[in-house]
Order: C-alpha cells, then sequence, then structure tokens
C-alpha cells in the first residue's frame, strides 16, 4: 500500500453518478469534481519551524471534505486515489 509523507492523507474519492432533474446521465467529463472520500492513509504530520511535530487531525477509516481542486490524483494497483495536504482537509463528515 501507499505511505504518504509528512501532512498528506491518500483518499479514496467518493464516485457519485450525477443525474439531470429530466434523468440525463452525465457523462464523466461534464461531472463536477466530488469533494469528499474516505481516508486511506495517514502521513506521520506536518514539522514546525521549531521542530515539533503535529500530527494529522484525521485518521484512516474518516470521511472527510476537501477543498476542490486539491490533492494529486494517482492510480495504484488498478485503483484511484487522490493524495491531499492535510491543510486541503476541510471537514470531517459525522
Amino acid at each position: 500500500m501507499l505511505k504518504p509523507l509528512g501532512d498528506r492523507v491518500i483518499l479514496e474519492v467518493a464516485q457519485e453518478e450525477e443525474k439531470t432533474v429530466g434523468g440525463i446521465v452525465l457523462a464523466s467529463a461534464a461531472k463536477e469534481k466530488p469533494q469528499n472520500g474516505t481516508v486511506i492513509a495517514v502521513g506521520e504530520g506536518r514539522v514546525l519551524d521549531n521542530g515539533t511535530k503535529v500530527p494529522a487531525e484525521v485518521k484512516e477509516g474518516d470521511t472527510v471534505m476537501f477543498e476542490k481542486y486539491s490533492g494529486t490524483e494517482v492510480k495504484y494497483d488498478g485503483k484511484e486515489y487522490l493524495i491531499v495536504s492535510g491543510k486541503d482537509i476541510i471537514a470531517i463528515v459525522e
């Protein structure tokens, strides 16, 4: 499995099928990028200027919301993931 470095987090992005009011399914290119996903792996945290390590605020299994257009999409072992920085995660969905 992938192990993120620093304050990075690996997410499995939620896949939602979008339909118009009339019931027409939109092509993937026409869909808006989802902004929520499940945390798959968490880095060790970020290091402050004074050398103190701050652990990540999320843990594996959390469902989170992240900023639109953030992160880097990667494909690993046949699955697609999104690697985002901890600062790009804006909420934990409970």
